[in-house]
């Protein structure tokens, strides 16, 4: 005890002999520079996290001030647009004084006539092939305007539709997977307004559930930069932090990246099937693999997929597992008003049990106006759209849609082989489904995509399509 009490002094006298030299304030500001440095490296280590490398060189090159400026100007020319609503000419400020009567389908008739000619050169605008007043179009068109008055908030009086709803989501659940034993058998769901919205609640749904089941309250999500920017909308909307991986050589969710990320904060990761951006299908059976074992929600999106993956896989086509068959998959979005071929504004979001989906509904039980539920974001939704959605998938049938997608298949192989015989182009990956995108290091892609629009064709630019 004596002989460590002794070495104690002689080390502090060492220690004081050799600080004597240093000015005291230098003693004092020593560690506080090296905490500043510490900290400084460990928020860069942070971003670099979460954002890559790219990220942060990108935002880097947007503080510049030639750069910012332009962006900002870019990006108030497209507010300016949002918050005009479009061309000022004419537009009308104020009620006619005499109403139009059956004048006004001749207005709409002009006003509709200033459209793009959309027929077949618009890519990811509309999905129904042919004219609205025939054929597949005129059936849904009649079957929403029979129900155009109609609104599942008041089930008590609009029953039909409530009933429609029902049975569009479990049509949509047995192709994605729900008849599998895998599934649990609980398989759930709501229709909602698009892919966006049903985005918006599985993350909601995923926070609340999370929350409850584990205490989150500083909640993350994990997804991969080529994921729909509906996730980032709902991290803004629902406070949660993203975590964004970039993908891998071929395009992919980088399953080691999202592992990486993943902490006592993460509630979801999400899995896209395909991805907007290259039409690639990301690994969700190994994802789930990651789900499961850190007990996290798995969100799969497949608002574009959904209703040709399933039929694609029935036709034989290579497509890896994707839906409620695959262990840690919670939720699904995936939209009836794409190749569903449903009328605009219908899409489903799906849940493997009422145990998660519970905590999607909002109940007010002490207003003054009486008990209020309401299981999606809109309270009042249109009853006609949901017939629509019933009566596409009904007047089409498996058959139907089996039909559709070879046929749509076909073109998109056709498609890739064009390109791929063009020189100086090349797609991007492989693509598993309907979206090819392609890219050049010959010429500026850009260029081709503006010659194409002068010609009438309106594709989809990729911000970084190379990359």
């Amino acid at each position: 005890m004596e002989a460590a009490a002794e070495l104690a002094l002689r080390l502090r006298a060492a220690a004081n002999d050799r600080l004597a030299r240093y000015e005291p304030l230098a003693l004092v500001a020593a560690p506080l520079l090296a905490l500043l440095v510490a900290r400084t490296l460990h928020a860069t280590a942070s971003a670099v996290a979460d954002r890559g490398l790219v990220a942060i060189a990108i935002a880097a090159v947007k503080l510049l001030p030639g750069v910012s400026g332009y962006i900002a100007a870019e990006k108030k020319k497209v507010v300016d647009k949002m918050q005009s609503g479009g061309a000022k000419n004419n537009r009308r400020a104020e009620l006619p004084t005499i109403g139009l009567a059956e004048q006004v389908i001749e207005e709409l008739e002009t006003l509709k006539a200033k459209d793009v000619d959309w027929q077949g050169k618009c890519s990811g605008t509309v999905y129904i092939a042919g004219s609205e007043s025939e054929g597949h179009f005129q059936l849904i068109n009649k079957a929403y305007s029979m129900f155009s008055h109609t609104n599942p908030l008041h089930q008590d009086v609009f029953k039909s539709v409530a009933n429609m709803e029902a049975e569009v989501v479990a049509m949509t659940a047995a192709l994605l997977g729900s008849k599998e034993k895998s599934s649990g058998g609980q398989i759930c769901g709501n229709m909602t307004s698009g892919g966006t919205e049903s985005i918006l609640l599985a993350v909601k749904t995923s926070r609340d559930y999370m929350r409850s089941k584990k205490g989150i309250t500083r909640p993350e999500m994990i997804i991969a930069e080529s994921a729909h920017s509906a996730y980032d909308k709902a991290a803004q909307y629902f406070n949660i932090k993203v975590r964004r991986v970039p993908v891998n050589k071929e395009f992919l969710a980088d399953v080691k990246g999202f592992k990486r990320c993943i902490n006592g904060n993460t509630i979801m990761m999400v899995g896209s099937t395909p991805g907007f951006p290259h039409g690639l299908i990301d690994p969700i059976e190994e994802l789930g693999e990651l789900a499961s074992r850190y007990d996290i929600c798995l969100h799969v999106d497949l608002c574009l997929g959904g209703f040709v993956l399933p039929f694609a896989h029935k036709l034989g086509y290579p497509i890896p597992p994707f839906d409620f068959s695959v262990k840690g998959v919670t939720s699904i979005s995936s939209d009836v008003h794409k190749y569903g071929l449903a009328p605009k504004g219908t899409s489903i979001v799906l849940y493997r049990n009422h145990e998660i989906r519970k905590h999607q509904f909002v109940a007010v039980t002490e207003w003054t106006g009486g008990l209020y539920v309401s299981p999606t974001i809109a309270g009042s939704r249109p009853g006609g759209l949901i017939a629509g959605a019933w009566a596409a998938m009904m007047s089409l049938g498996l058959n139907g849609y089996l039909d559709s997608t070879s046929r749509i298949m076909d073109v998109s192989k056709k498609i890739q082989r064009g390109i791929g015989e063009i020189p100086g182009l090349f797609v991007i990956g492989k693509p598993d489904m309907t979206v090819v995108a392609f890219g050049s290091d010959v010429v500026d892609i850009f260029e081709v995509n503006d010659i194409m629009s002068s010609k009438g064709w309106h594709l989809n630019a990729l911000q970084r399509p190379n990359r």
